[in-house]
């Protein structure tokens, strides 16, 4: 079993549905007969064609349709006449049937060739716009991604920068800090020295008779 289509119609399958259609009306049959044979041709469900033919195809086809029946009618009276009226009634029917099928054949060939035109043109045309609008809204993308890629350089180069001033403050920080504790490792030493110095010296104090004497 075939598998039925989901895709969206054509205008190749509108002509189709429309040409097995209007021929099927002037030969008398059922517009389900002519459905089930565009089915079968286009691949698709008889009920999906039925519904594209009278919500959309239709329409377009009106003055075709008018022909189609009225050759069909005259297909249908002449059918019915009886077989006594002879040759010569016989004769001019099938020539009137004739000359209808081949205006009818005619307008229709014209009426279908230049609305698949039209329709070709119409979706080439809405194509082309839609493929422009496309193409702005891209370029517009682009612009905006160019602009935001120019935004984050900036950024990280005074990111960057801000990097290298906060290292060279680190390092002179560092420096300052190391000769801090030079200073007053010195100083502490300094201060031990100055103790021990004072301890060494000789200490004396004055008596009652205004003599020094030497303190231990």
């Amino acid at each position: 079993m075939s598998a039925v289509r989901q895709d969206a119609w054509s205008a190749e399958d509108d002509l189709i549905l429309a040409e097995v259609t209007l021929r099927h009306i002037r030969e008398g049959s059922t517009q389900l007969a002519a459905f089930e044979e565009v089915g079968e041709r286009i691949g698709r469900t008889s009920a999906a064609c039925g519904f594209r033919w009278n919500s959309c195809v239709r329409k377009k086809y009106e003055e075709a349709i008018s022909l189609a029946k009225s050759q069909r009618q005259k297909r249908s009276y002449y059918k019915k006449q009886s077989p006594l009226s002879g040759p010569q009634v016989a004769g001019v029917a099938a020539q009137e049937l004739e000359q209808d099928a081949y205006k009818n054949d005619g307008a229709t060939e014209e009426t279908l060739s230049i609305d698949a035109v039209i329709r070709f043109l119409r979706q080439w045309k809405g194509g082309l716009q839609e493929s422009s609008r496309q193409y702005k809204l891209l370029e517009k993308n682009l612009r905006e991604k160019e602009e935001e890629l120019a935004r984050l350089r900036s950024e990280n180069e005074r990111l960057l920068k801000e990097v290298s001033e906060v290292k060279t403050d680190y390092h002179v920080v560092n420096d300052d800090y190391k000769a801090l504790i030079q200073i007053m490792d010195r100083a502490r030493r300094l201060a031990f020295l100055n103790e021990e110095d004072e301890e060494l010296k000789t200490r004396f104090k004055m008596d009652a008779n205004g003599n020094l004497e030497r303190i231990e």
